[in-house]
């Protein structure tokens, strides 16, 4: 399943070629994906101007000039493709097979901004993907973003907020971390790694990291700037690339390989002067991967 790094990559792919753009045309080859397409949905879309493109944990937010807003997710072999010039060729270099099977092509945005003619393809093999209209004005009620948490990137999140919501929790760190009301669109990947960068072992309980005053403890602190840190430098690498994330340019991101932890079980600890190994164990279903000797 793409995580938040994985859908700000391809939101900042689309942006330059969408934004401002107008839907000539939309095209649904199917009735539905995971889920019926709205009601409507191509007249409603078809003749709007597209305002911007935003993202919202793990879901991609298409502003149209009449005040909704497509919310797209990519499920778990969602990718957008952009065809512009005649060519449906992408630059970029593929690692992984990507689907280019037509009767895959669910979606067909058809744009034009006067001078500029392109379409930008929603290809999904396993249709695990959706796409919703909402008022965005109303996208806080959306059900989805209902009580969600605010987002690793923004300036809402500090060592404080996590505090108020760990204080008396006996949750292990990874659960709480999961949990989509404490913080948006974080994903078992970064999670792993967040935690082995500050050294806080996924087993250990959510209040122990929270003084009897209800303050973050240092332990806290690090966590908070480790999550940062890590979304940060996933997004500048263009995601993860697992599987089937495609960027929109057809390139994948590396970010994978400079996984510390995630997938790296039975691996040497990369932290210094550590000599412990990389262990696997299984939380709510979701492996985790940490090293026992430094996470604590």
């Amino acid at each position: 399943m793409p995580e938040l790094p994985e859908v700000e990559t391809v939101r900042r792919g689309l942006a330059p070629v969408m934004e401002n753009m107008t839907v000539l045309a939309l095209e649904t080859r199917r009735a539905d994906l995971r889920f019926p397409f709205p009601e409507d949905f191509v007249a409603r879309v078809s003749g709007r101007r597209i305002v911007g493109l935003g993202r919202r944990a793990k879901y991609l937010l298409i502003d149209l000039d009449d005040g909704m807003t497509i919310i797209a997710h990519l499920g778990m072999s969602g990718s957008f493709r952009i065809e512009q010039g005649g060519s449906s060729d992408l630059p970029g270099e593929f690692h992984h097979a990507r689907s280019k099977d037509g009767k895959h092509d669910h979606v067909v945005f058809h744009l034009d901004s006067g001078d500029t003619a392109c379409r930008v393809i929603y290809n999904d093999p396993r249709r695990f993907g959706f796409m919703h209209l909402w008022p965005r004005a109303d996208l806080d009620l959306y059900p989805a973003f209902a009580g969600m948490g605010p987002e690793p990137t923004g300036n809402l999140l500090d060592a404080d907020l996590l505090a108020r919501k760990f204080e008396g929790r006996s949750q292990p760190l990874k659960n709480l971390l999961l949990d989509q009301t404490v913080i948006a669109g974080l994903g078992n990947i970064y999670v792993c790694e967040a935690l082995w960068r500050a050294g806080l072992s996924p087993l250990r309980k959510g209040a122990t990291l929270v003084t009897v005053t209800g303050k973050a403890r240092p332990p806290l602190q690090l966590l908070t700037q480790s999550i940062r840190d890590v979304i940060a430098d996933a997004i500048a690498a263009g995601g993860s690339s697992l599987r089937d994330h495609i960027q929109t340019d057809g390139s994948l991101g590396y970010f994978q390989h400079s996984f510390a932890v995630y997938d790296q079980e039975g691996q040497p600890c990369r932290r210094e002067g550590c000599s412990g190994t990389i262990e696997r164990v299984v939380q709510s279903g979701r492996s985790t991967f940490f090293c026992a000797t430094c996470q604590k």
